[in-house]
């Protein structure tokens, strides 16, 4: 496997890690509402009404009518009330039934060995029995004219119309309680329309300022103006004058968009509401409308102040893209965050800071004029801005004399500020483990192999299987001192790590903003040397090469669709636009004919088939020194950039720029 480093601007995605922010809200939590308890002090009276009222566990058993003459044979009935064919009664003992007798034809008998009952219904055969009066009589059994369980007219009322009473009155409870929110849709009703911002007082939280944000200078310095506004306003007003109404900062993850956002309101001193845009959108359809009301309306009130809205793009998508049912009401909060944003002017004192990795997926309407006036981009820092970053996070790390900060910020490209801040607490964790009292230079250089390359695995490999790897690596390492424009190697190993059995580590000397066609065809040739020094020396090919050929192939393939870099499609766009902060989107663009498909892929295929036979030639040429790198890989597992080259005997690759015919490579 090889293994690249490249500058911010590179062709390859930036690291995608995501920087986060400590803090907790400042905000105290709302108490429960007072009308919410009386509610359920209603609910549960209620139920114990009902529960009082009705006949509770003395509930009429169904017996068969032989039973009940059973009983009344044996003088066990009391009295009874007959309407019709059924018979309702009351026993003078209990009486132990088999649930078998104790249920009606058709019912499931109940659970349990017996029912005891005291009370009993049952139904009079359809043949007329003459002498049931009699037999009554003749047993003392009391013949009634009203039933024995009436029912309370109470409990008829109760029953009646309490739920129903209940419901409407939860109705109309809503209704007073959405009616009081100025047309919202139910406001705070069990708190789902309350904004769930989180408020940091600068006299409560911990300070945030610009000293603690560094390799961002350009955006900074787009928001100091924002920062003297907040502080003098009244220098802007006078001459009719307002600040922007909102401010987008764009960028790659981990930039520090969300921490500069944060400097801005502590270096202002003013109060800062901070929400994802994920927190406004609920199950419920209006909720996310009502939280953005509820959250100008709390900016407001503490003016001058600072909204800010973390990944905007989750609700700032650009309507009627999509027909998912939650279409309407990612919208609806978009409406109504485009009405807020127009509805307060810059002199009230209240900016809007927002923050994406996805500008282009944004509602033009967001953008316009007048709402986000001013869009921020927040690069990845280059060497200077990794340096300043270092110094930030190394504040409280005690630091061995012998740390060169430089010496990392150069080693770094294409790191992130969040990539850095882990760079630091995995060397500092790292001197812990190893008992030191400082953090040493050897620290930072380990937790940056194991950040990039990926941590150590002890995988026992056979010796054949590490000679194939050792050649597999050793290929890339010789094609990085051939090819003319290659990236430096700094160091091979064929010890495994992360998924890779072997990593040959290559990074540029410099940040990359700009790649000339002559280095990106370099670069595929170094990446296809693994499979083609496994070539040379067996004859044979494995599965190792499986990344190797996977990011040569999208290499080559955005030379021809992206970049115009086919004479024989000429520059055209054949590709839809890749995001250039997440590096995603990349596709086959559907209006390209199946013609022109078969065209791109066979230009593909020829740069990686030339870029292939280079490789196997410049390696079959160098095979001593190709054989003598695998014989050090094999006896010390690990070589660094010095050792490769004594090892060799070969220089550095030569720069495009010192040859007379760059784009051509040595044979």
């Amino acid at each position: 496997m090889r293994k690249d480093q490249r500058g911010s601007g590179g062709p390859l995605p930036p690291a995608n890690t995501k920087a986060g922010m400590p803090g907790s809200s400042g905000q105290p939590t709302v108490p429960p509402r007072k009308t919410w308890w009386i509610f359920v002090a209603v609910l549960l009276v209620n139920y114990y009404l009902m529960r009082l009222l009705s006949p509770g566990a003395d509930q009429a058993v169904t017996i068969p009518y032989t039973v009940f003459k059973q009983q009344v044979s044996q003088g066990n009935v009391k009295s009874i009330y007959s309407q019709g064919q059924n018979i309702e009664g009351q026993f003078v003992t209990p009486v132990a039934l088999p649930p078998a007798e104790a249920a009606a034809p058709g019912q499931k008998p109940p659970a349990g060995p017996s029912v005891t009952a005291t009370t009993f219904t049952t139904l009079l055969p359809d043949f007329v029995d003459p002498g049931f009066e009699s037999f009554l009589i003749d047993h003392e059994v009391e013949i009634r004219a009203v039933p024995i369980k009436a029912p309370s007219p109470w409990a008829t009322m109760l029953f009646g119309f309490g739920p129903a009473l209940l419901i409407i009155g939860f109705y109309v409870w809503m209704y007073r309680r959405a009616a009081s929110q100025a047309g919202g849709m139910g406001g705070a009703i069990f708190g789902m329309g309350k904004s769930k911002a989180r408020r940091y007082d600068q006299d409560q939280e911990k300070k945030v300022s610009f000293d603690d944000v560094a390799g961002i200078d350009e955006a900074e310095n787009e928001l100091v103006e924002i920062v003297d506004f907040l502080r003098n306003p009244q220098k802007y007003t006078r001459l009719g004058g307002s600040a922007p109404k909102g401010i987008l900062l764009v960028g790659a993850p981990g930039t520090g968009k969300t921490l500069l956002a944060k400097a801005v309101a502590g270096e202002s001193n003013v109060p800062f509401f901070s929400m994802s845009a994920s927190e406004f959108v609920e199950m419920i359809v209006g909720v996310g409308a009502a939280r953005v009301r509820d959250l100008f309306k709390q900016a407001r009130e503490h003016a001058p102040s600072i909204i800010f809205i973390d990944e905007i793009d989750s609700i700032g998508r650009a309507r009627g893209q999509t027909v998912l049912g939650g279409a309407s009401e990612q919208e609806q909060t978009l409406n109504q965050i485009l009405t807020e944003m127009d509805g307060f002017s810059g002199k009230e004192g209240v900016i809007v800071l927002a923050a994406t990795n996805q500008p282009d997926v944004l509602d033009k309407a967001l953008l316009r004029a007048g709402r986000f006036d001013r869009r921020v981009v927040v690069n990845l820092p280059d060497k200077v801005g990794r340096e300043a970053i270092l110094k930030v996070h190394t504040r409280k790390v005690p630091l061995d004399a012998g740390v060169q900060l430089a010496e990392l910020a150069s080693s770094t490209p294409g790191l992130s500020g969040a990539d850095l801040k882990n760079l630091v607490n995995e060397a500092a964790l790292l001197a812990a483990r190893r008992d030191q009292e400082a953090v040493r230079q050897k620290d930072f250089l380990d937790a940056l192999e194991k950040l990039v390359l990926g941590p150590e695995r002890p995988i026992v490999l056979s010796q054949a299987d590490r000679e194939r790897i050792a050649y597999h690596e050793s290929g890339h390492a010789i094609l990085g001192l051939l090819v003319p424009g290659a990236d430096p190697v700094h160091r091979v190993t064929i010890v495994p790590r992360g998924q890779a059995l072997g990593v040959t580590y290559q990074r540029p000397a410099t940040d990359r903003y700009n790649y000339p066609e002559a280095y990106l065809r370099a670069r595929i040739v170094g990446m296809l040397g693994g499979r083609a020094a496994e070539e040379v020396v067996y004859g044979t090919r494995t599965s190792g090469a499986e990344s190797d050929i996977e990011q040569a192939t999208q290499l080559a393939r955005n030379m021809v669709t992206r970049w115009g870099m086919s004479d024989k499609l000429g520059m055209v766009q054949l590709a839809s636009r890749q995001n250039q902060f997440l590096g995603a989107g990349l596709g086959r663009d559907a209006q390209i004919s199946e013609h022109t498909a078969a065209l791109i892929d066979a230009e593909v295929q020829k740069i990686i088939h030339d870029s292939h036979d280079q490789a196997r030639q410049l390696l079959h040429n160098h095979r001593k020194q190709l054989d003598a790198l695998v014989e050090a890989l094999l006896s010390r597992e690990t070589l660094d950039e010095k050792e490769i080259l004594d090892v060799t005997g070969l220089p550095p690759a030569p720069a495009l720029k010192d040859l007379p015919n760059a784009a051509k490579l040595p044979e």
